[in-house]
């Protein structure tokens, strides 16, 4: 019996975990496994009325779940930061979600804006560090308002904090069992504190990996291969700032926001699944985004709780569906409602 903490969040959060939530009881009868869901309301509603983002008490009971589904936060009426900082990061650091797991598939070539490339050669993963780096938010302002003024943003790693990412990279890379190949993604040439320790410890823990093949590429490098020679990459790690970054790229050749889902990981604790698009307020409640990271999103969280048929199954639907069906990916030009889509689904399983 898995239980499972749904946080429905913003915009067409609420709409998107819909979907989501229906497939996920198709595939639970399908393949017998039982699951208890509990609804949680953080997000900028529950702030606006309480002015109340995430509270320790709330962190106390969420670690009692087996995974968290989250949907979306960020609202119109809430200054940016405050939801973020207060629920996205608070859940991220709090629950020791240290690996931030972001698949890059292409499923249908039609929807990949790269030219004359297939699903063969967008097909890879990333691993980024989720609980260090620039998003710990140490810095300080000297001289504020004034013309002297200097804000300074402080990159914190640790060795223990970078190893333990860098070494799940390599059981990633060693598991997936596809190119064995694993980048690592920096910027050595400048960014010579926190690189230089990167990089020392990427190379010292690939001694313990002789089956993988490991190399280096510079972020700016790597987006550029992205768009020229995605078909490089197998797996590739890096610190927060520049995996939040290339991930979103990634998602633009995978076919869009509406196709990409992550997984916020703790490998010895509670992980969170969530489509990684965000919000999209301007769409909530006409019935038109596009509901698939957020499916995509349950079946990696079946994956994590050790559901693999059923994980595996969802994703076959959703290729299915991506090749026959839909006539874009984007909201409001699928050819098929938030609701319609999740039926197809359901139908496919």
């Amino acid at each position: 019996m898995y239980k499972i903490a749904v946080i429905p969040g913003d915009g067409t959060g609420p709409e998107v975990i819909r979907e989501g939530l229906k497939v996920l009881e198709a595939a639970g009868n399908k393949f017998n496994f039982k699951y208890e869901t509990k609804i949680f309301d953080f997000g900028g509603e529950r702030y606006l009325k309480t002015g109340k983002t995430l509270e320790d008490k709330d962190i106390e009971e969420l670690r009692k779940y087996s995974a968290i589904f989250l949907g979306a936060i960020g609202h119109p009426e809430v200054k940016p930061g405050i939801l973020e900082t207060g629920v996205l990061l608070k859940l991220r650091f709090s629950l020791d979600q240290y690996i931030n797991l972001r698949p890059v598939k292409l499923y249908n070539s039609l929807y990949c804006p790269l030219k004359d490339k297939k699903p063969e050669d967008i097909d890879f993963v990333v691993v980024r560090e989720n609980s260090e780096g620039l998003y710990k938010g140490m810095g300080e302002f000297k001289d504020k308002g004034t013309k002297d003024e200097t804000a300074i943003q402080i990159s914190y790693n640790t060795r223990k904090g970078v190893e333990r990412c860098i070494r799940y990279a390599f059981e990633y890379t060693r598991k997936r069992d596809k190119r064995k190949k694993l980048t690592l993604c920096g910027k050595t040439n400048v960014l010579t504190y926190a690189w230089d320790l990167w990089e020392r410890t990427f190379y010292e823990v690939a001694k313990e990996y002789p089956d993988i093949t490991t190399d280096y590429a510079h972020v700016d490098a790597t987006t550029m291969w992205f768009v020229k020679n995605p078909e490089w990459f197998d797996v590739i790690v890096t610190d927060n700032m520049f995996g939040d970054i290339i991930t979103d790229l990634g998602a633009m050749i995978q076919g869009g926001m509406g196709i990409a889902a992550g997984g916020n990981i703790n490998p010895q604790g509670v992980s969170m699944f969530e489509p990684i698009g965000g919000s999209a307020p301007k769409y909530t409640g006409q019935n038109v985004i596009n509901p698939l990271a957020a499916i995509c999103a349950a079946g990696m969280m079946l994956e994590a709780l050790g559901e693999v048929k059923a994980a595996k199954a969802i994703e076959d639907a959703v290729i299915k569906l991506v090749n026959t069906k839909l006539k874009s990916l984007a909201a409001g030009k699928m050819g098929c409602s938030t609701s319609e889509i999740g039926d197809l689904i359901v139908k496919s399983l």
